[in-house]
């Protein structure tokens, strides 16, 4: 009986395919675990919450990070999702020979309303295997920041994390590694997106 198993690429096969322009422009793909996954396109809300999001983490955080929107980071599990934002160290130069490695990182965020099953589920289990410390997900449908931290694996070899907070839209949160830096949620979550 033959068993039929799915290709897995590394990373090299990977960045080997998008150098030979195996993908066309604008094909939404992601490495996730050696499997090539299609990206679910972006609504208005999701779009509109990312450029408000990466221009208020900008003005708040300046030139202290690397703050990349739209970008890949690299992770030792064959993965090199493409994620919505992630503040990493050093600076925008550090990354001209690969992209944020998981000791790099800082913050890691999805804004999930279509895929915010995968994101808490398949995403979140990635980056907690990575050792992401701090995942956010912008939770657009129920107006939520959710922030989870403490990567761990459990007892059946499942990864996930310890700490899971939830803010609400009325509400402010301290940027991880910046004690005193606050990102005001409320104008993450206009009336308008729900209208």
């Amino acid at each position: 009986m033959n068993v039929i198993t799915p290709k897995r690429f590394t990373i090299a096969e990977y960045h080997q395919l998008i150098e030979l322009g195996f993908f066309k422009e604008g094909d939404r793909i992601e490495l996730i675990r050696g499997e090539l996954i299609q990206m679910t396109a972006k609504g208005t809300p999701h779009t509109v919450c990312s450029s408000i999001l990466c221009r208020q983490l900008d003005r708040l955080l300046g030139d202290r990070v690397v703050i990349r929107g739209q970008d890949p980071i690299t992770l030792p599990n064959q993965s090199e999702p493409e994620l919505d934002i992630v503040i990493a160290r050093g600076k925008d130069e550090d990354y001209l020979a690969h992209h944020p490695y998981p000791e790099d990182i800082l913050l890691v965020i999805e804004i999930s309303d279509k895929t915010l099953d995968y994101d808490q589920k398949t995403k979140l289990s990635l980056y907690a295997e990575a050792g992401i410390y701090h995942y956010w997900i912008v939770n657009l449908p129920a107006c939520q920041l959710e922030c989870y931290s403490q990567p761990y694996q459990n007892a059946q070899t499942q990864f996930s994390y310890r700490s899971k907070q939830i803010f609400l839209a009325n509400q402010s949160v301290v940027i991880p590694g910046f004690e005193n830096v606050l990102l005001d949620l409320n104008r993450l979550f206009p009336q308008s997106f729900g209208e």
